[in-house]
């Protein structure tokens, strides 16, 4: 049996295992089209001979852009690196100067994209990028190499014995990968993760994630260029599971009810609209479906893990169960029994109720430079805790600083930043990677987030105010989408608030309010600001006096990736909110 220790070696490892038919599924021309596992390795090899033959060498840096998840991505991945080379995912939704930073940053000489709007955006900024010496496309597009071209060349398996030799020869410990985070602030920074660093994710990770191994089934539709989706992926693929590449997010729906997935990955923005569709449809219910709908919802919010409200409310939960909850099911396929959430903090109304209904969510922590998973729940054995994520993995030691920060080591942390030694240094030291999360670790060793240390600020005032607690609770108001708190040096916190139009369009029609049509419209309209005030008045409740939020400004437009107030993971870019609407600062703190 193949010993796991480079990241090519996962499909091998399957192949020994189990031969499935549908190991990578994705949907061509409205038809799903199945690689087997045999399949992907014999096109991954057919890459690697093409790529030697293009004369790729070792340590080659190679990039890939596509704006979905699709079967080309991953035996790209595989022919890359099994010959020595490495792989550079990039975010299809940076701008055209990110590609092009990345690009020359990181010295990649082929890059393979995924269709004409990524390919178009990179041409008008290949002449910039000297090093980079072809392009090739998964779709079919005209002016540009196709890579079934390659597929071609490497037909010939006269030189299988050089990949070979190239496969053996690849270490553990050497760089597999570097990731481009998107950050927040600044130019992206490039992370090398080694083989080892992902593989001992995948595989000390891997047992918190129930799957029957061979029958399981996932639906893939977060990027697979972030590192998260990507260990999802060599994970389903160590467990056998028939991966499923969703079309796009918005064909999701869809793709979730044709493919009827056992699991699938969330980020916390994701799983907090299906929420709000569900709610939004059961708002229009009336009578006796209506007060049922209400009842299961409050019950689902009341949910505690492994019986803990006792008899009765497991009895009602039942109930629930078979009248309600069952069209949630079947609204997410009929078979889902778990979904894996990652990237930032999980609302816990929303851990309660779609436990609650049945298909509970195992929230986890990481970053980037962790490969990424830290630690994560197990709804088996006791190891799921709400507004918790988690007790570390095996073999990844944790620890809080004296400041609150959450300090981690293991076979996870990366090597380092690409070309960035004195940024290296100032995260890991003694052997520790500091995350920049502030944390605590409770008497049963299950790790809670509170805040970003970087996102922390004082009011003039000298107190601090942690505007992630503070967004997470305001956000769970269906009027509010998004809210970025504000007031670093300022006397009091305030806030920036898109609200939720078309639920707030719902809300108007069903108490005939007149808003308008326009966003623009509805962000001033006197009687929207008065109802956002009382939901913001609603969360202040939790908190002390000087963390309340004291006056907020509704923004008109929505916020979003191309818009660039979002990381391509939905995290705030707090300076670009910060700067775009500045005129709304300036009335907030700069008028009485």
């Amino acid at each position: 049996m193949t010993t796991i220790t480079r990241l090519f070696d996962f499909p091998y490892y399957q192949l020994e295992k189990n031969n499935i038919t549908d190991c990578l599924v994705t949907k061509y021309d409205g038809v799903w089209v199945k690689t087997s596992t045999q399949e992907y390795i014999d096109k991954s090899n057919a890459m690697s001979r093409a790529l030697l033959r293009l004369g790729i060498e070792r340590n080659d840096k190679i990039a890939i852009i596509s704006s979905s998840n699709r079967t080309e991505w991953n035996i790209m991945d595989i022919g890359v690196l099994q010959i020595g080379a490495q792989t550079v995912p990039i975010y299809p939704t940076i701008s055209a100067e990110d590609y092009e930073y990345i690009l020359n940053h990181s010295g990649a000489v082929y890059c393979f994209v995924s269709d004409a709007v990524v390919f178009e955006k990179l041409k008008s900024v290949q002449r910039n990028i000297p090093l980079l010496k072809e392009v090739y496309s998964f779709d079919s597009i005209p002016n540009c190499k196709n890579w079934n071209e390659l597929l071609a060349l490497g037909a010939d398996r006269s030189n299988q014995d050089v990949v070979e030799d190239r496969k053996k020869n690849v270490l553990p410990e050497e760089l597999a990968t570097i990731i481009y985070t998107s950050g927040t602030t600044g130019k992206p920074k490039g992370v090398m993760l080694s083989h080892n660093n992902i593989v001992s994710n995948v595989l000390d990770s891997s047992p918190r994630i129930p799957f029957d191994e061979g029958t399981s089934r996932a639906l893939s539709f977060l990027p697979i260029c972030h590192i998260f989706e990507r260990v999802i992926l060599y994970i389903y693929q160590y467990y056998s599971v028939s991966i499923y590449f969703a079309e796009s997010i918005e064909k999701l729906s869809d793709n979730i009810k044709e493919v009827k997935p056992t699991v699938f990955s969330v980020v916390p923005r994701l799983l907090e609209k299906v929420y709000d569709k569900i709610y939004a449809k059961g708002a229009e219910l009336t009578g006796v479906k209506r007060k049922l709908f209400f009842w299961a919802i409050e019950l689902g919010l009341k949910y505690e893990p492994y019986g803990a409200n006792g008899f009765w409310y497991e009895t009602q939960l039942k109930i629930a169960r078979k009248l309600i909850f069952s069209k949630w099911q079947e609204g997410l396929g009929g078979n889902l029994t778990v979904m894996v959430s990652g990237s930032a903090a999980l609302q816990p109304r929303l851990t309660r109720v779609f436990a609650a209904a049945g298909m509970p969510v195992m929230e986890g922590y990481g970053l980037t430079e962790t490969s990424p998973v830290i630690s994560v729940n197990d709804v088996r054995n006791g190891g799921f805790r709400i507004g918790c994520v988690g007790k570390p993995i095996t073999n990844v030691e944790v620890k809080i600083a004296d400041d609150g920060e959450i300090l981690c080591k293991g076979p996870n942390v990366m090597m380092g930043y690409y070309k960035d030694e004195q940024l290296t240094n100032e995260v890991i030291k003694d052997g520790y990677f500091h995350t920049g999360d502030i944390g605590i670790i409770d008497a049963y060793g299950f790790l809670k987030i509170t805040d970003r240390k970087k996102e922390m600020f004082k009011t003039s005032g000298g107190k601090y105010i942690a505007p992630q607690l503070l967004e997470n609770a305001m956000k769970q108001s269906l009027f509010i989408e998004q809210i970025m708190v504000i007031g670093d040096g300022e006397k009091m916190p305030a806030a920036f608030i898109q609200v939720n139009f078309d639920f707030v369009r719902e809300w108007a029609k069903r108490h005939q309010v007149d808003v308008g049509d326009l966003n623009e419209e509805i962000a001033s309209n006197p009687n929207v600001i008065q109802r956002i005030q009382e939901e913001v008045d609603h969360a202040n409740e939790k908190f002390g006096n000087w963390e309340k939020i004291k006056r907020f400004e509704l923004t008109p437009t929505v916020w979003s990736i191309d818009g660039g107030e979002l990381t391509p993971t939905l995290k705030l870019k707090r300076k670009i909110v910060r700067e775009k609407y500045q005129h709304l600062y300036d009335k907030i703190y700069r008028t009485d």
